[in-house]
């Protein structure tokens, strides 16, 4: 487990008519502040990778379908340093995942149709905030098969 990850637990409320499934709440000791919600929606086989916030916290949950989510960590002073983490998210077993900055990330679709994945962002989407690499880069030592 890579320091610094949070998972949470999350509640799905169903019935005849559908689900309620919950997120992130203000009042959660999680919730630092609020940013931007955004929807990723990735397919089987495809591969978003990878990418870091250098200011955002993430908080990832996987809303329909199935997906990978690969976190590794190159921070200088991290216990856990040089160490990769892989969660597997869906609705089936359905958390929350906060990712701090500095964190690289990435996903790879594994649902037989579109998955989609809501990330709710500690603060609004920036690009100049962001690092992006390739997912083949050489800095990372990962096999996304």
């Amino acid at each position: 487990m890579i320091h610094d990850i949070k998972i949470t637990p999350l509640k799905i409320i169903s019935d005849d008519r559908g689900k309620v499934m919950h997120m992130l709440r203000k009042d959660s000791a999680i919730f630092k502040s609020f940013g931007e919600i955004y929807f990723s929606t990735i397919f089987e086989n495809s591969i978003k990778a990878w990418h870091l916030h250098k200011e955002s916290t993430l908080n990832y949950v996987c809303v329909k379908g199935k997906v990978k989510l690969v976190l590794f960590d190159d921070r200088k002073n991290s216990s856990t340093k040089g160490s990769y983490q892989e969660l597997i998210l869906s609705p089936e077993d359905y958390f929350l995942v906060t990712i701090p900055p500095n964190i690289w990330n990435g996903f790879k679709g594994l649902g037989k149709s579109e998955s989609i994945i809501a990330n709710c962002l500690t603060l609004p989407h920036d690009e100049k905030e962001m690092v992006r690499k390739e997912p083949s880069d050489k800095n990372f030592n990962y096999n996304w098969d």
